[in-house]
């Protein structure tokens, strides 16, 4: 499965080409010709979670299931705080509280209004990439660093005294070029940037060649100091093996010494996490003779259970005086297919040495671990985030919706509305295909196996309208399955959407289409089975009826449909319909 970092690169440049979501009532202005969406409900039905069933010591890793990826971590007292990346999503960066670490819970995004974050017209995967998160003891402030490929951001960070109370700054710009920042605050107060870059000019060796760089940081004028840059690694542990994209540094002080950890590998199948260390922040770091010490690439290509791509990691501290590691990795189905994402992992980390390492994350990763000392599971319990095997559904009727809901390239609140037996949302003069703000409610896939599903009231007016629900890789890889009209008939249809690589044109095509009586609400079902999808439909609220037969997941799939998100659900409306019934 190859996913090169510049092949990714590449798809970058092509990809780069609005409203507070904080947790708040939905407005209820009405609309008209807006479908009204209700009794929703998501299924994930794994057999890894039904085959290994959780002892009362035990939970379930990964933490975060679905696309919540390049997870970083900080500490304040008991309290925990983890943000990942989110790209074209909206609210960007996702942001956890947990005060013990296997218990999360979502407070929405850091960047959760239009005046921090404007992603209208990026593509899926670009947008906001590798965050960190750092919490300065010195002036009681948390810092959130990351790179904006969206709305001339470039690399920036926000500030707050409290993540819980969800009030981050606008965005402060940062004078340097290159990805995934992280800040590091050192005892005598001094603050340090460490960031990927490229290597100075003419000094490419081969491709995926890059550095980590180190900066001074100001901390009274939220800036780097100029001239102060040095570069600390260059091209990864071993420079004579040629490593590919070292990447995502965090530096942290341990007995006296400083330790520089990198991914390094690129983020696809040879993805790994490296360290080194040094006596001073600004090096020379020396690397650990034991590095990798994390990585799956060594093992079977197929084999039970499988995880991969292990890497873009950060360490903790965790409440029981032990050390823990954040990760990405991922669980492809049965062909391969990556349609979950890259998911956020935990391990615990053996510093008890000179070095630190994962443990068991040199071997094939099991799906549970071991509770710390005097953690309760909770998890999927009150406001707690769920995972393994869950159930959850939604009947719209709260006045406000779980954070889990998000929109894309813009807030999902510039579309919905209250209904009084549910939610509705108004639709863009934008279709899903369109590298603009859509009016489409997603939620992460979560499972290789699930099923999603939602009743519809929707009366279109013609063939421009269409709304329903969509399964959405990026912008040109997607299913949409929605009811529209053609004359004085309203039907339901079924259209994939796909486009090889690097080519201009969307291939869309109709795979099925059905009249159907919209005189009730209409039920709408995908389910899956990994890489096999199927969508179906029912007019009695109980029997359900399949239309277009079983469907390739592929699309679906980063190894297919490029780019670095997993699969979103949505409930979509548009005025921009460009499937035609035939």
């Amino acid at each position: 499965m190859k996913n090169t970092r510049q092949t990714i690169w590449t798809l970058i440049a092509l990809l780069i080409t609005l409203n507070v979501y904080a947790k708040q009532p939905i407005k209820k202005d009405k609309v008209t010709n807006a479908p009204v969406f209700s009794a929703f409900i998501y299924e994930g039905t794994d057999e890894v979670y039904s085959n290994n069933p959780l002892k009362e010591n035990e939970f379930y890793n990964p933490i975060l299931q679905g696309c919540y990826p390049d997870p970083a971590i900080a500490k304040k007292g008991d309290d925990y705080f983890m943000v990942c990346s989110s790209f074209a999503m909206f609210p960007g960066v996702p942001i956890f509280h947990s005060k013990d670490m296997v218990n999360w819970t979502d407070l929405g995004g850091v960047l959760n209004r239009e005046s921090q974050l404007d992603v209208s017209d990026c593509g899926i995967s670009a947008g906001i990439y590798a965050p960190g998160i750092t919490y300065n003891s010195y002036n009681d402030t948390f810092y959130m660093i990351t790179t904006g490929f969206t709305g001339g951001l470039g690399n920036f960070i926000v500030k707050t005294k409290d993540p819980l109370k969800k009030n981050w700054s606008d965005p402060i710009k940062l004078k340097f070029d290159g990805i995934d920042p992280s800040i590091f605050f050192d005892d005598d107060g001094k603050a340090y940037v460490v960031h990927n870059d490229a290597p100075d000019q003419g000094k490419e060796l081969y491709v995926g060649h890059r550095v980590i760089k180190i900066w001074e940081y100001d901390i009274e004028n939220d800036q780097i100091i100029e001239g102060t840059d040095k570069i600390i690694v260059d091209g990864g542990v071993d420079l004579a093996k040629k490593p590919i994209w070292i990447e995502a540094p965090h530096i942290y002080k341990k007995d006296g010494k400083y330790y520089l950890m990198c991914a390094e590998g690129g983020t696809g199948g040879w993805h790994s996490e490296v360290i080194f260390k040094a006596d001073n922040p600004k090096g020379p770091y020396i690397p650990a003779p034991n590095n990798p010490i994390l990585t799956q690439r060594y093992f079977n290509r197929v084999r039970a259970n499988k995880v991969d791509w292990a890497g873009h990691a950060d360490i903790i501290e965790g409440p029981d005086g032990k050390h823990y590691g954040v990760f990405l990795a991922i669980r492809p189905n049965e062909k391969q297919r990556v349609n979950t994402g890259r998911e956020t992992f935990i391990l615990p980390v053996d510093w008890s040495g000179e070095w630190p390492v994962f443990e068991n994350g040199l071997i094939p990763m099991e799906p549970k671990l071991q509770l710390p000392e005097g953690v309760e599971n909770k998890t999927g319990q009150s406001e707690f985030f769920p995972n393994g095997n869950f159930t959850y559904k939604e009947d719209f009727s709260g006045e406000q919706l779980d954070y889990r809901w998000i929109g894309l390239r813009g807030p999902r609140e510039n579309f919905l509305e209250k209904a009084a037996s549910g939610i509705r949302i108004k639709p863009f003069e934008n279709n899903i295909k369109e590298v603009k703000p859509t009016s489409t409610l997603f939620y992460r896939q979560m499972h290789k196996n699930f099923s999603y599903s939602v009743t519809m009231s929707y009366k279109p007016n013609n063939e421009k309208d269409l709304a329903g629900i969509v399964c959405l890789q990026n912008e040109h890889s997607n299913y949409v399955f929605g009811v529209t009209k053609k004359g004085n008939d309203y039907y339901l249809l079924l259209q994939r959407n796909s486009k090889q690589r690097f080519a201009k044109e969307v291939n869309s095509e109709v795979l099925a289409s059905t009249k159907i009586d919209i005189s009730k609400p209409i039920g709408l079902q995908v389910s899956a089975k990994g890489d096999n999808y199927d969508f179906s439909y029912s007019t009695n609220d109980s029997d359900f009826t399949n239309l277009g037969g079983v469907v390739s997941g592929d699309i679906l799939s980063t190894d297919v449909a490029g780019g670095f998100t997993g699969c979103l659900l949505g409930l979509y409306a548009t005025s921009a319909n460009d499937a035609i019934v035939d």
